[in-house]
C-alpha cells in the first residue's frame, strides 16, 4: 500500500494594486513610475475624478498595467449629472461620505435605487469608452459589501465583461463584518466571478509603507492575496481632503523598495504567481445571481 501523502498546499498568488487611479496627477504619476521602476501589478480606475483623463493616458502607454473599475459612490464624484441622479448627489455632483444613510436609502427606497442603478451603468459604460481591458472591479470604500450595491454591479457589470472583483477579505477583519465578507464571497462564487482570497491593506489604509509592505510578504496564505496600496507623489489632504494623514508618498516609496523587490524574487522562486485578476484568477462561469 503507498505511503499516505499529505494534500499540496493552494499555490499562492499576489496582485499589487494601486487604488484611486485618476484621483490626481500625482497618484497617476505613482502609479507610472511603481510599474515602470516598482512591484505594481494593477491599477483601479476612478472614471470621473478629476484627472480621470491623464490616468486614461498614462495606462494606454502602460499596456501590461493592469487597470480596473473602482466604482465610486461615496466620497466623490459622479459620472451622471446631479440633475439626473439629485437623491445620490448634491449639487456638487458629489457623494456624501454618510454611508450607513446611503445604504439604507439604497435598500428601502426604490426610486434611489434606480439613480444608483444608473450611475453604475454610467461608471461602466465610461470605463468601457476608454478602451482599455476590465482586469477587475471594485469599490471605494468597499461599498460593494453592500447587498444591493453587490446585486447592480453583478447584473449591469454582466453587461461590459465583468469578470473579477476585489474581496475584501482581511486577517482579523471586525467580528460584526464577517457575516457580510462571506456573504458577498458567496454571492460572488455563485455568480461565477473570479475572486481574489485574501487582502492586505484595510487596517493599515494610508500606511502601507516599506516596514508594512516586508512584513505581509512572508505572512501570504494560500490561494490568491490582493495587497492594495495608494501611492501618490504628494500625501494626505494634498491629494483629496477626506485623506489627511494618508501617507502616499510613503506607499510610493514602498513600492519602489529595493527590499521590497529582493521579497518578491525569492517568493517567486518559491513558486509565488504574480500579476493581475487576469493573469491569476480563471475566466468567471456566468450563473444566476
Amino acid at each position: 500500500m503507498p505511503a499516505h501523502r499529505p494534500a499540496a498546499a493552494a499555490p499562492r498568488g499576489l496582485i499589487l494594486t494601486a487604488d484611486d487611479f485618476g484621483l490626481h496627477v500625482s497618484v497617476n504619476a505613482a502609479v507610472e513610475l511603481a510599474w515602470r521602476d516598482g512591484v505594481l501589478n494593477a491599477a483601479s480606475l476612478m472614471v470621473a475624478a478629476p484627472a480621470a483623463a491623464d490616468a486614461v493616458a498614462r495606462a494606454r502607454r502602460l499596456p501590461g498595467l493592469r487597470v480596473g473599475l473602482h466604482l465610486v459612490l461615496a466620497d466623490g464624484a459622479a459620472t451622471l449629472p446631479a440633475s439626473q441622479i439629485p437623491d445620490l448627489v448634491g449639487a456638487d455632483g458629489r457623494f456624501g461620505s454618510d454611508m450607513a444613510r446611503a445604504g439604507c436609502r439604497f435598500f428601502f427606497l426604490p426610486r434611489v435605487r434606480r439613480q444608483l442603478a444608473a450611475e453604475i451603468r454610467a461608471q461602466f459604460a465610461a470605463y468601457a469608452a476608454t478602451g482599455l481591458p476590465l482586469d477587475h472591479v471594485n469599490t471605494h470604500k468597499h461599498f460593494h459589501l453592500h447587498p444591493t450595491v453587490l446585486t447592480l454591479i453583478l447584473t449591469i457589470g454582466r453587461d461590459y465583461g465583468l469578470r473579477a472583483m476585489r474581496l475584501p477579505l482581511e486577517a482579523n477583519a471586525p467580528f460584526w463584518l464577517r457575516p457580510w465578507l462571506l456573504l458577498t464571497r458567496r454571492r460572488l462564487r455563485a455568480a461565477g466571478i473570479a475572486h481574489n482570497d485574501h487582502v492586505v491593506g484595510i487596517a493599515a489604509s494610508g500606511a502601507m509603507d516599506e516596514a508594512a509592505l516586508l512584513a505581509a510578504l512572508p505572512a501570504l496564505a494560500a490561494g490568491v492575496t490582493e495587497i492594495y496600496l495608494h501611492p501618490g507623489l504628494a500625501s494626505g489632504a494634498a491629494v483629496a481632503a477626506s485623506m489627511d494623514g494618508y501617507r502616499h508618498a510613503d506607499e510610493l516609496a514602498a513600492l519602489l523598495s529595493p527590499r521590497v523587490r529582493a521579497a518578491l524574487e525569492q517568493l517567486v522562486q518559491g513558486g509565488l504567481r504574480r500579476g493581475g485578476f487576469a493573469d491569476l484568477l480563471p475566466a468567471p462561469r456566468w450563473q444566476a445571481t
